[in-house]
């Protein structure tokens, strides 16, 4: 049967395009139930009678038939094992995909889950179901009539497929079908049809075998709030925002709150470079950290400061109403706030208030909940890891088994009656402290996809055992007699890279660098495709990998291993003694790695002049062509700078930290380098050339002034002159900052330098002009990555590019085109932040459960001077951590002072602190003892306190080494160590 489908579509130019379709209509679609005699059923997923859930609601048998909201609201119910036998409706599929692609994916995960009889039944077309959308009728009513002629259909069906007298035999009731729908329109319209019908909430709590299941529901609203006052101003409707965006009243920005301020954030706006401030409950009016917001700037006279004071909110209690005691108590300590800011004579900035939502940010939250002072109560207050977003009220009856845990949790709403939002637990990730669950903290709150691979992304893995064939050899160049090495981390699986370096016949030297060839695996556009897309990066926590890549490929069929065969893109050049480029070749290759080894055993097999194997002889060429190359790279201006970073030693059996140390870096460490950034730059050369408007291309760009100035201040106060015009000048400058009794000092200058830094992205070519393209960092006009696939999506985007230019592998239409390749490239610079963030997330929890139970004397250097702390470096950890003073601020920063007390005095010209005769200037050496504070149990922090210079009253009292207990160490540990 055949219909027609009309439908109008706005064109780019505003123009009004009348879309007709043919729409086929089928009558041998089957119902999907074991209970239908008259349908033909060869579906693989089919609603049982196996399955009977007991209902106090619906006391027969039944299935389920969801709308769009429910499971758009109640993903979280919908995925615990309790509910079976649901219809899914494609009219419920299709608006779930334009409106949560997210969700769409989780429900999609259940559905093919055989043992849930999730049944999708094509309601569209089936000849009985299809609702043509009426005259002036919304999509959105045509689509829940559609649901409800479908439910009806079915139970009709269901009921004549059911013969009286089979059920009388059987003593079973009939099999009826119940719509649930949170919709108050839909619902009275069903009704009225005579459909069984109820809302997600009084079908959950009707599940008395199920009462936990209650904690997972979506909540609106809590009854204790419903007449309770409004605590925020009303938002704008979405027509009012965009009248207000386009009349240029409002402005739109990404909200960022603070994380030492509970009252205060900023709202990022492209017109303003330091944003827009926030200050105070009302101006912040239910803004989360990452909401899209709409912002009323206030008059220049109301504009303030960023506050310099540490304030947490106070411990309320889930069962609390809104009180104007406590209103008052906030506005004090706001005024507090911000005439602390005035008294700071800070500049004042542009101010603003929150007036209405663009989009919101929600996602899952880790945290723990508040111990409540009510028992029995199911009202409890949550309260995230993250320090930016505001607690949150649940509803939840198993809060004496969840103390002590760390759960997720939701936000539903946040209406404007309640001071906080209000959501629900979605489920325990396991007891606090325990390492792999704080890991798995770490990669939920820095949103990094770490589930494991499905299987239909594994079903593109090659097939075992794998082998290069004939046909493979053919269309390679065969590199498997060349002297190939790789040189990596210890402990390093996913080999990316091997070296090559021999001498020609004319005295010149052929060098080829030999890069994984992932693109060979990893084919456009299927499942791994997408999940390695998705994913970007792999992550690497502490003793733990999250792999871009199944591990079949990541850590053996494209990893570049010894002594066995691989796949690889090789980059050869042929260069002069003076590591001149002469000319330049890519190809597809084979490979086989000679050696692989670790930087320590390049290092010596390179300073033994003893060893002269073609492998010892080649890493020595490469070692000093690396280092004209380097030179040639700092003379152009590039800079070197430094961050602290240490490596651990984990316990194979616990994964806990036994031992911590600064990373160590090696001449082998610059010569792979070198050759890294040759390569990329040879490669992004060339596909810019080829791909003028959608090369793949990484940029740098370079930090406006502003940036520079702690920089340009510290060093000043220490006698040097900062230069930062140019990367070239800034280079020499900070070659030039130098102090012969603390070799320590250019490392410290050069540590500050980075974080000056803007973050370097991906971009493709056509959206920037050539003068854009430059890498600040580098001195490189033009950049690229090339060199890491197995762990980098950006490079397996490159190896396309480069394949199709040089004729190894053909183009395919997305790979041409500029928006997709865009918004992959947005999404890889996301990734690859967050990827950062949880790696030092990861350093600093390894670092915290090291120095659990310990105290520790090291040497330190301030690193910066502030109004109330010292910034205290650790070189032998790589550690900062901030040893707090007591200032002298006539008791304004709000801290009662006693006359025995010691008090600092912060000097604003030449930021120092004074204390009688003790004056700290930054990178003055200092010696600390180091402990960890466990006082709160979700924000664990490692304390420093002074020890040299000492300051009586304020400094650890010196003591014996009787007085110091000795650090436990277990037999275990001392065989370790042995």
């Amino acid at each position: 049967m055949q219909t027609l489908r009309e439908f109008t579509r706005k064109t780019k130019r505003g123009n009004i395009l009348k879309i007709v379709r043919e729409h086929y209509l089928r009558d041998d679609i089957g119902c999907g139930s074991d209970l239908c005699k008259y349908c033909f059923q060869n579906e693989v997923y089919q609603l049982t009678s196996k399955h009977e859930i007991a209902s106090s609601l619906f006391k027969f048998p039944h299935y389920l038939v969801l709308d769009t909201n429910v499971v758009l609201d109640q993903i979280d119910v919908l995925e615990e094992d309790v509910l079976h036998n649901v219809i899914v409706l494609t009219t419920v599929l299709n608006e779930m995909k334009h409106k949560s692609s997210s969700i769409y994916k989780r429900f999609n995960e259940i559905i093919h889950d055989r043992t849930r009889n999730f049944y999708v039944f094509v309601n569209e077309h089936h000849k009985d179901t299809y609702a043509d959308r009426d005259p002036g009728e919304t999509a959105n009513d045509r689509n829940d009539r559609a649901i409800r002629m479908a439910t009806k259909w079915y139970d009709t069906h269901l009921e004549t497929s059911q013969s009286s007298k089979e059920l009388e035999r059987s003593g079973m009731a009939n099999t009826r079908v119940v719509l649930l729908t949170d919709d108050a329109g839909n619902r009275a319209k069903a009704e009225a049809e005579g459909i069984l019908v109820a809302s997600a909430s009084e079908y959950v709590k009707s599940l008395e075998d199920f009462p936990l299941l209650l904690d997972k529901l979506s909540h609106k609203t809590f009854d204790n709030e419903k007449q309770a006052l409004p605590q925020y101003p009303a938002h704008l409707s979405m027509k009012q925002v965009l009248e207000g965006l386009r009349l240029k009243k409002l402005l739109q920005g990404a909200f960022q709150a603070s994380r030492e301020n509970y009252l205060e954030g900023s709202v990022n706006v492209e017109t303003y470079e330091k944003g827009i401030l926030i200050q105070g409950r009302e101006c912040l009016n239910r803004a989360v950290d990452g909401d899209m917001v709409a912002v009323e700037l206030l008059p220049e006279s109301e504009w303030s400061a960023p506050s310099e004071i540490v304030l947490e909110e106070k411990n309320v209690y889930a069962d609390d109403v809104p009180s104007e005691e406590r209103a008052e108590e906030e506005k004090d300590m706001l005024k507090q706030v911000q005439q602390a800011a005035a008294a700071a004579s800070a500049e004042r900035t542009p101010t603003g208030r929150i007036v209405g939502i663009v989009r919101r940010k929600w996602r899952q939250y880790c945290g723990i909940l508040q111990p409540s002072l009510i028992e029995n109560t199911n009202r409890h207050i949550f309260v995230p890891a993250d320090r930016k977003i505001p607690r949150i009220r649940i509803e939840t009856r198993q809060a004496a088994k969840l103390q002590n845990q760390r759960i997720i949790v939701t936000i539903d709403t946040w209406p404007r009656n309640s001071r906080y939002p209000q959501g629900h637990f979605v489920r325990s990730l396991g007891p606090l402290g325990d390492m792999a669950t704080e890991n798995e903290v770490i990669l939920l709150e820095h949103d990094v996809p770490h589930c494991k691979f499905s299987e239909e992304v594994l079903s593109f893995l090659p097939k075992l055992p794998w082998s290069i064939t004939a046909e493979d050899y053919a269309k390679r160049v065969d590199l498997r007699e060349l002297d190939i090495c790789s040189v990596d981390p210890p402990g390093c699986t996913d080999i990316d890279d091997a070296l090559h370096c021999r001498e020609l016949p004319n005295g010149n030297f052929e060098v080829g660098v030999h890069i994984a060839d992932v693109s060979h695996f990893i084919r456009p556009g299927n499942a791994l495709d997408k999940e390695a897309a998705a994913r970007g990066t792999t992550v690497y926590l502490v003793g733990k990998r999250i792999d871009m890549v199944p591990e079949l490929l990541s850590s053996n069929l494209c990893s570049l291993v010894g002594g066995v065969e691989r796949f690889a893109f090789s980059c050869v050049w042929e260069v002069d003694k003076e590591a001149n480029v002469i000319d330049k070749r890519f190809h597809k290759s084979v490979i086989k790695s000679k050696r692989a080894m670790t930087y320590e055993e390049a290092q010596v097999l390179i300073d033994d002049a003893t060893q002269q194997s073609e492998i010892a002889k080649s890493l020595r060429h490469l070692n000093r062509l690396a280092k004209i190359l380097k030179k040639r790279r700092m003379d152009n201006g590039a800079l070197v700078l430094a961050s602290p970073e240490i490596r651990f030693q984990v316990d194979s059996e616990t994964h806990e930290p036994l031992e911590v140390e600064a990373k160590q870096m090696r001449e082998t460490n610059s010569m792979v380098e070198e050759f890294m950034l040759l390569a990329n730059i040879t490669v992004a050369e060339h596909i810019s050339a080829e791909f003028t408007e959608c090369a793949v291309l990484r940029r740098h760009p370079k930090p406006p002034p502003t940036n520079f100035d702690p920089l340009v201040k510290a060093a000043r106060y220490q006698g040097f002159q900062v230069d930062t015009e140019t990367g070239l000048v800034l280079s020499h400058s900070l070659d030039k900052c130098v102090k012969e009794d603390n070799p320590y000092f250019n490392t410290m200058i050069r540590i500050l330098t980075t974080r000056c830094m803007m973050q370097a992205v991906y971009f493709i070519s056509g959206s920037l002009q050539k003068e854009e393209f430059f890498h600040y960092g580098l001195a490189a006009p033009i950049y690229t990555h090339f060199t890491s696939p197995i762990r980098r999506y950006s490079d397996i985007m490159v190896h396309r590019l480069l394949a199709a230019s040089i004729g190894a592998d053909s183009t395919y239409a997305q790979l041409l085109e500029r928006k997709s390749n865009e918004e992959l490239c947005h999404n890889l610079n996301y990734r690859h932040k967050m990827a950062q963030y949880a790696a030092r997330a990861s350093v600093g929890l390894n670092t915290h459960l090291f120095f659990r139970g310990k105290e520790e004397d090291e040497e330190g250097y301030v690193l910066f001077v502030r109004k109330n702390a010292l910034q205290v470096l650790i070189p032998k950890y790589g550690l900062e951590g901030t040893l707090y003073l007591k200032t002298d601020k006539d008791g304004k920063d709000g801290v009662e002072r006693t006359k025995s007390e010691v008090i600092f005095t912060f000097n604003e010209e030449d930021h120092t602190q004074r204390c009688g005769n003790v004056v700290f200037h930054s990178f003055d050496p200092v010696s600390v003892r180091l402990s960890l504070d466990s006082s709160n149990v979700q924000h664990e922090k490692l304390v420093f306190r002074l020890v040299k210079p000492y300051i009586k009253g304020f400094s650890v009292e010196p003591s014996t080494d009787a007085d110091i207990p000795p650090t436990k160490k277990t037999k275990k540990d001392t065989k370790k160590k042995n």
